[in-house]
């Protein structure tokens, strides 16, 4: 199977609200993937439909080759989940709830476990509850990779951390991928953690998708051009292209998978004259904005 995770044509209502438009998307067996988006632009909503908790309004979401809203146990267990809020049965403690989700796993190994639990400055009865966020964070992880997993779902595993347990988390992660590697998808917030970490990237607004790219090609094709223009331009954005003119306090951007001189083709195209046109340097983050715009 090539495709871990595979998306075609996905459509969702909440009501007479559609808030997914022909989403299609893969992931591939082996990569890691970021899902990007501003509030609202429909990553919950997939995210739900990935963890069966919604059926889509059209579409399929297939995971391990089978519907999402009807997994086999035997492909349930070789998914791991990791929602907002990280760890359930908060009321156990670290042994407890080990021995509690070890029942369920097959394939369980809790000396993955236990060595993340051994990072963490905590006794052995302490109760989840009394733990910090990136504490609960690092449990949760431990429960998620000794299930040894083919495919791991984060959503929004930042929530809450602090950097240093960010670092943490991004760094097992990493480690436990490149070991057999292993399908990951996940979303964040903090886009700049992701730069070193995902090999591709899908970017969702307004419910659509407008880019699914490596991330390589992305980061190294998408840029941003700054210029001056003598007459007065109204900001614009292209969703077909991703091509986005914006306008800032010293003249005005232009966004988009171009070169300098296809930029500069671009612009002159479009009747205008620019001046001084400048590529500007571009992390993950930056890139992310340009094409998804400020506000």
């Amino acid at each position: 199977m090539s495709d871990v995770i595979l998306c075609e044509g996905l459509n969702h209502c909440y009501g007479s609200r559609q808030v997914l438009f022909d989403v299609s998307w893969s992931l591939p067996k082996g990569r890691i993937c970021g899902l990007l988006g501003r509030n609202g632009a429909g990553k919950t909503t997939t995210i739900n439909i990935l963890n069966s908790f919604l059926t889509p309004t059209s579409g399929q979401c297939l995971l391990l080759g089978e519907p999402s809203h009807a997994l086999s146990h035997r492909t349930k267990q070789q998914i791991g989940y990791l929602i907002e809020g990280h760890i359930q049965y908060s009321f156990l403690n670290v042994h407890q709830i080990e021995r509690f989700y070890a029942r369920f796993y097959e394939k369980w190994d809790p000396k993955i476990y236990f060595h993340l639990i051994s990072k963490l400055d905590i006794t052995p009865a302490q109760k989840i509850a009394t733990m910090s966020c990136g504490q609960r964070s690092q449990v949760a992880l431990g429960l998620i990779l000794a299930q040894d997993p083919s495919l791991i779902i984060f959503d929004d595993y930042s929530m809450g951390l602090d950097p240093g347990y960010r670092r943490l988390f991004i760094d097992v992660i990493r480690e436990y991928a490149a070991a057999d590697h292993r399908s990951i998808l996940l979303t964040s917030h903090i886009i700049q953690d992701l730069e070193n970490l995902i090999d591709d990237c899908i970017i969702y607004d307004h419910g659509r998708v407008i880019a699914r790219t490596d991330l390589h090609h992305f980061s190294g094709s998408y840029r941003k051009y700054h210029f001056n223009n003598p007459a007065e331009l109204p900001e614009s954005f292209d969703s077909a292209t991703g091509t986005r003119i914006e306008k800032d306090k010293s003249g005005y951007s232009l966004n988009g998978y171009f070169t300098a001189e296809t930029a500069a083709d671009y612009l002159r195209a479009r009747g205008l004259t620019p001046e001084s046109l400048t590529p500007v340097p571009m992390t993950l983050e930056d890139a992310f904005i340009a094409l998804t715009g400020k506000y």
